[in-house]
């Protein structure tokens, strides 16, 4: 018998993780492989952008 899979709430980090890999055109890549399927250049890439937009609206928030 096949285990359902967890439904998993998707937080602000998951969503900007897969808008930054839309844009940078590796959505794909990542239905096809997964995420581990990345290399460490396009994984930290995302890393970064995510970094960048949290703190850009961490300061719209603060003005």
């Amino acid at each position: 018998m096949k285990k359902k899979k967890k439904e998993k709430i998707e937080t602000l980090e998951d969503k900007l993780k897969y808008e930054i890999a839309e844009e940078l055109g590796l959505i794909d890549k990542i239905k096809e492989v997964g995420w581990g399927g990345l290399t460490a250049k396009e994984s930290g890439r995302i890393g970064g952008l995510i970094t960048v937009r949290k703190r850009e609206m961490q300061k719209k928030k603060e003005t």
